[in-house]
């Protein structure tokens, strides 16, 4: 009878739903080689090959799809059988700029169940300038934001977000009128960012529509409403960058960073887990 590496599983699993070898091993406090080695073991082991290696991307093989809900109910099932015991169950507080995360978020929400299946994880959504004023206030153990200046240089960098003039497939903008735009109210960056670019363009433009997060712009650009600057990465499915069609100006990258005070490793370890989950959203 063959027996499983439950560990080996739950790097297949990872590396599955991060399609990255680097990642996942990030987000189970590991290293690229070991990660490999366990997943070649357990191919080994199965007599099948699960992963299909490529230069940019690692992909499910037609076995590995088959094998995954599986690989999924095991570890479950390990955890659970492992919860069954008196484990301290530990909460995380986390800020996040609401411009990082888009639909995304129940993904990444997974990772951390999956990974950390006894924390509670406490998740705040704000402007950056919001979650970075409650970090420094100690209200949060860690803030993944936006770097728009220079208040704070410190923090682990993740990535760099680029930005686009998002619009809906249908929506006309008359020539000659004023840009419609769509934006947060004033103090959000990205909307300072957007006025600022469109200044310097000399390009006139008119505020139809205030959200109160990008959830509600995402859905007020989606109804043809207005143009707004949005994330590509997390910017509603269907939408466009009508910036090149229009004469937009370009606009600047942002760092995407990761701020942490946790004291304990297990807190650490969590934020490892939730910074390679969101890296893998960007590749």
């Amino acid at each position: 009878m063959k027996t499983l590496d439950i560990d080996a599983v739950h790097a297949f699993v990872m590396v599955a739903d991060l399609k990255s070898f680097t990642r996942a091993a990030e987000a189970i406090d590991s290293t690229q080689s070991a990660v490999s080695l366990k997943i070649k073991r357990l191919e080994d082991t199965l007599g099948r090959r699960l992963l299909e290696r490529t230069p940019r991307r690692v992909q499910l093989s037609a076995e590995g799809s088959v094998f995954l809900a599986s690989a999924r109910n095991l570890v479950a099932a390990h955890q659970g059988a492992i919860g069954s015991f008196d484990v301290p169950r530990r909460r995380l507080v986390l800020g996040i700029s609401h411009h990082i995360v888009g639909a995304e978020l129940p993904i990444l929400l997974k990772y951390l169940k999956t990974a950390h299946p006894n924390l509670i994880v406490e998740l705040r959504v704000s402007t950056s300038r919001g979650v970075l004023d409650a970090f420094d206030q100690g209200d949060i153990e860690g803030a993944i934001v936006l770097r728009h200046d220079n208040r704070r240089l410190d923090g682990e960098v993740l990535f760099q977000e680029g930005f686009g003039w998002m619009a809906s497939r249908d929506f006309v903008h008359q020539q000659g009128l004023p840009l419609h735009l769509a934006t947060q109210a004033e103090r959000c960056s990205v909307r300072s960012m957007a006025i600022t670019a469109l200044g310097e363009a000399d390009i006139p433009w008119t505020e139809v529509f205030v959200g109160g997060g990008v959830m509600t712009i995402g859905a007020a650009v989606s109804a043809g409403l207005a143009v707004a600057v949005m994330s590509r990465r997390v910017a509603p499915e269907g939408l466009i960058d009508v910036g090149p069609q229009l004469g937009l100006p370009a606009l600047p990258l942002r760092e995407v960073v990761l701020h942490s005070s946790a004291s304990s490793e297990q807190s650490r370890t969590v934020l490892a887990t939730l910074a390679a989950a969101l890296r893998s959203t960007a590749l």
